[in-house]
């Protein structure tokens, strides 16, 4: 089974699939000063066609760090965010074709407070509980977006692929 390492984020090797900020420590332009602080605009998500967005909870539970399904949505960005553990969330980029382009795939460590944006197209799924046994992760999706816009790719069993790296055992 090919392996596939843990990276710790960074805006570059993020960029390409969405933008990120850590929501509970923020380092971002603020209006006010204590005790109230207003850190605006940190992260944007396209809503596509809606303008309702929904928020959910995605709960997590450890589980073998083994990818073999993704999936994504052509018009509309998905916010993932850890509420209370850290995760580690595959992507890959968008692509022309309707299979997983398993060589571009990545796997990034998101520390809990931390809310990714994944821009349409790009490819993930739900994420892996680290250092905790359940992880809540709160996610932002145009309303009933799992329905009308989701395709999911599972791994044929020999494109496997076993997460590795920080935090992972």
């Amino acid at each position: 089974m090919k392996e596939i390492t843990v990276k710790k984020l960074s805006t570059e090797s993020f960029a390409k699939y969405g933008t990120y900020a850590n929501m509970i420590n923020p380092v971002a332009p603020k209006i006010g000063a204590e005790p109230i602080e207003f850190y605006r605009d940190m992260v944007q998500s396209q809503l596509g066609m809606s303008s309702v967005v929904s928020f959910g909870v995605c709960r997590v539970v450890k589980r073998p760090f083994v990818m073999d399904v993704s999936e994504y949505h052509d018009s509309c960005c998905e916010v993932v965010m850890p509420l209370d553990g850290d995760i580690v969330m595959h992507v890959a980029p968008a692509v022309p074709e309707k299979e997983f382009p398993f060589e571009q795939a990545e796997v990034f460590l998101v520390p809990k407070g931390t809310l990714c944006c994944l821009r349409p197209g790009v490819w993930h799924h739900g994420p892996y509980a680290i250092r905790a046994e359940v992880v809540n992760c709160l996610i932002a999706l145009p309303e009933r977006t799992y329905v009308n816009d989701c395709k999911f790719y599972s791994f044929p069993p020999d494109r496997h692929m076993k997460i590795v790296g920080e935090g992972v055992n």
